[in-house]
């Protein structure tokens, strides 16, 4: 099988035009009695305000200009590591849910001799033959497991067959290495840009990120050659970074983290380790302190009810999520959640997107095991020949990055090779308005299994501390039904009742019986 290697792409889609001289001009502006516009920057404005105001920290008005790139040839792992692992981005990535992996396209990092990269061409291309192997076996399974939901959702034997596949390359994905090939459109401020270019060599991918970044650099001074010239020389050496100085480096990995994190997590996906504990007699106080009334006025129980209930507020009837902009729903920032979790590559792919319940990241070139540690789907658990195929093809490709690193390889170009359904480790925080979009999500029967069965684990511990505030938690149709949205005139509750998702339905009435309903796929 021939493995094509990437070749990194970045094309500029667009841009704010002028985008230095809008950044001035909204610089100027602070001090001045009138708008200024691009228009009226000036040769030395330019030379003396731009350098000035980047020195000072005064770096909002580089926030006014948006580049959109549309980037390919990417690894996943570099998605992950880098362009996704901050709150400041706005992504459409390639999904590997939904699209069928054709090509056996990975990046190859310059593994140093022929035998390296043998071993790891070698490796991904019995990892991508695994994934056929396994897209094609549990067709049947998932077909068996959704027909009768087909029939609850008045679906013909071919679209069952069609949603069958789809969920059949969902779980065959996770035995692909996270250096697999990506596509996708992303989109940031010029401040972001400028600190991509600052911390390049902070993260996971290093030398792939230098080789984007560098190509985001050129294609941005093609059009304004002004806008990054103050930003300096790029770091040359990732030893110059906190992550990889000598006060870390030099630092031993603890070969016990991962039975001590596994341990302290009590059998969960994800473990509440810090909360207030009087979080709601918080939010209850913030939302009397937005409209001026006493305790007398407006009880805890009413003050959690006006914000929290969607019968009473239809702002989380609207999908447009304007917690933010509600002046009572701000209250909700105020609640915060500390979580241990355990989760693979692939679920928290997904999972980051969810900027507001931002985590710390390992770094995988440190946390690496010896042995395969991965996550298993459970209907490939439940499939004895696709379980063997899959234990199998993990040893594989743990023993290749083994390999690879007794050959001398870097350790950041060896876990490449390593299966999305790598287990990672992390803490992750939030407060309660960013919880409540990304429980609403992903608490949802569509939602990928894994994600779902951490932010249930999430959920339900939530609901212990707090109850009067988790009893409005859960999926959109669950929470659409609070708020009194209906189906037909019978009440049958079909397509077009309280799921937002019109065909693409669960096929299961989950409001009805919400948290205790159980999922069957």
């Amino acid at each position: 099988m021939q493995i094509l290697p990437l070749k990194p792409q970045v094309d500029l889609i667009a841009h704010t035009s002028d985008p230095y001289d809008i950044a001035i001009a909204s610089a100027r502006t602070c001090y001045s009695p009138k708008l200024i516009k691009p228009l009226d920057v000036s040769d030395g404005q330019r030379e003396r305000i731009g350098g000035l105001i980047y020195s000072a920290g005064h770096h909002t008005p580089f926030q006014h200009a948006t580049f959109v790139f549309g980037i390919s040839g990417v690894s996943r792992h570099f998605v992950w590591s880098f362009l996704h692992s901050h709150p400041f981005f706005n992504s459409e990535q390639q999904s590997q849910r939904y699209v069928y992996f054709d090509e056996p396209e990975v990046f190859v990092p310059p593994l140093g001799n022929f035998e390296a990269e043998n071993i790891y061409k070698g490796a991904f291309s019995e990892a991508y033959a695994a994934y056929e192997k396994l897209s094609e076996l549990l067709i049947e399974d998932n077909f068996r497991l959704m027909s009768q939901l087909g029939k609850i959702k008045g679906q013909t034997e071919k679209q069952v067959r069609v949603d069958s596949e789809k969920k059949a390359i969902e779980n065959a994905r996770y035995v692909l290495p996270i250096g697999s090939a990506t596509t996708l459109y992303h989109t940031i401020s010029g401040i972001t840009l400028q600190r991509y270019i600052r911390l390049v060599n902070a993260c996971d991918t290093p030398y792939e990120a230098k080789i984007i970044v560098d190509k985001m650099m050129g294609a941005v001074n093609a059009v304004d050659p002004n806008f990054l010239k103050m930003i300096g020389e790029m770091p040359r050496f990732k030893e110059q970074t906190l992550e990889y100085g000598d006060d870390v480096s030099e630092m031993k990995v603890d070969p016990e983290f991962v039975e001590r994190f596994d341990k302290e997590l009590d059998g969960k996906m994800a473990k509440l380790v810090a909360y207030q504990g009087n979080g709601e007699l918080i939010l209850a106080d913030a939302v009397r302190d937005v409209i001026g009334v006493s305790k007398t006025t407006l009880s805890d129980d009413e003050a959690i009810d006006l914000v929290m209930n969607p019968a009473k507020n239809p702002y989380h009837l609207d999908t447009l999520n304007s917690y933010v902009h509600s002046p009572l729903m701000r209250a909700m920032q105020h609640v915060s959640y500390t979580f241990k979790k355990k989760i693979s590559h692939t679920a928290d792919s997904q999972d980051q997107r969810h900027r507001t319940t931002p985590t710390s990241k390992p770094l995988l070139s440190r946390v690496h095991t010896f042995m395969p540690d991965y996550h298993t789907p459970v209907i490939i658990e439940r499939n004895p020949q696709a379980l063997e195929i899959y234990r199998g093809i993990m040893q594989k490709l743990w023993d290749a990055k083994n390999k690879l690193i007794e050959m001398g390889v870097s350790p950041e170009f060896a876990v490449y090779i390593l299966p999305n359904a790598l287990n990672l480790r992390f803490t992750q925080s939030g407060n309660l308005a960013g919880f409540v979009h990304k429980w609403r999500l992903r608490t949802c029967f569509n939602a990928q299994l894994e994600i779902y069965n951490a932010s249930m684990d999430e959920l339900k511990q939530v609901a212990l501390i707090h109850p009067r505030l988790a009893r409005y938690l859960g999926p959109p149709c669950f929470t659409l039904h609070q708020g009194g949205v209906r189906g037909d005139e019978n009440g049958e509750m079909r397509r077009e009742g309280p799921c937002p998702e019109g065909d693409h339905w669960c096929g299961i009435p989950v409001w009805r019986n919400f948290p205790k309903v159980v999922r069957p796929f």
